[in-house]
């Protein structure tokens, strides 16, 4: 029997201290009040790697086109690395042509995601252009598209008789002493091998100073992921409808009587003003 009545003791004990401890954690749960808010845009994700091409090119031109020739095909990479080790290959990349004030800044901005509305914005010209069916890049000469690097010939023979296009003033320009050439804007994502193979051909024609040779960011397959924003606060205010009944009788009883002391009290040098009033 002793060992019967000492098993239901271990049991009653182990249910009580399984209850306290439910309730103890409802009771955490009901009084937490904290509420999470996160932020996220309209648009997906955008790549790391063109973020950090837009500091480069806030820095200048020349360190832009610079930082592009080493990254070329990164984003081959980024299908074997993790996102941390990616992200330390970027900040590799740009640290050849940064010093260590920059680089902090260039994480700072990378962290808020400061870039990432511009790399949306070429997006949506990319969009309104439209791009070509099935095309990882593709080149835009004077209105004609195509995503063939040997149609690229054919097209710049009448460039000149066709209109000119309009560029931003956030348009990357390949370094040329000459501005009145055949322009060629390439749509593409930057360290992919479609844009390497372009890049390649494209370049070479604005070093002979035959072209003038834009970039602009495209994404043909975008992320499936939302682009949260940091550095924006969200307040959430709650107010409360429950009405309370109140006696007004009291209320008032309570004002004409602190009235009434403080008319007594009107006391100067011995003299009731109050009194004299009345």
């Amino acid at each position: 029997m002793a060992p019967a009545k000492a098993a239901n003791v271990v049991r009653l004990l182990l249910g009580s201290t399984a209850l306290w401890l439910l309730l103890l954690g409802a009771r955490t749960v009901s009084a937490s009040k904290a509420v999470t808010a996160h932020l996220a845009a309209k648009w997906p994700e955008t790549p790391l790697l063109l973020e950090a091409s837009e500091f480069m090119a806030e820095e200048s031109n020349e360190k832009f086109w610079q930082f592009l020739e080493t990254v070329q095909e990164l984003a081959i990479y980024k299908q074997t690395e993790s996102d941390y080790s990616y992200y330390n290959l970027i900040l590799k990349k740009a640290g050849q042509f940064l010093d260590n004030l920059h680089i902090n800044l260039l994480k700072f901005a990378l962290s808020i995601r400061a870039y990432s509305p511009a790399i949306q914005m070429f997006q949506q010209i990319a969009a309104d252009e439209p791009p070509p069916d099935g095309c990882n890049a593709f080149v835009v000469i004077h209105k004609k598209h195509t995503c063939k690097i040997n149609e690229i010939k054919k097209l710049l023979k009448k460039a000149t008789s066709r209109p000119r296009p309009y560029l931003f003033k956030g348009d990357h320009k390949f370094p040329t002493n000459k501005e009145n050439l055949p322009v060629i804007i390439l749509y593409a994502e930057m360290g992919t091998r479609a844009f390497s193979a372009f890049h390649k051909v494209l370049s070479e024609k604005a070093q002979n100073g035959e072209i003038l040779y834009v970039l602009r960011h495209y994404i043909q397959k975008p992320s499936s992921r939302k682009m949260y924003l940091s550095g924006y606060g969200v307040e959430l205010a709650i107010k409360s409808t429950e009405y309370k009944a109140l006696d007004d009788t009291q209320v008032k009883t309570v004002m004409n009587t602190t009235v009434e002391g403080e008319t007594e009290a009107n006391e100067v040098q011995g003299f009731l003003f109050g009194k004299l009033k009345s």
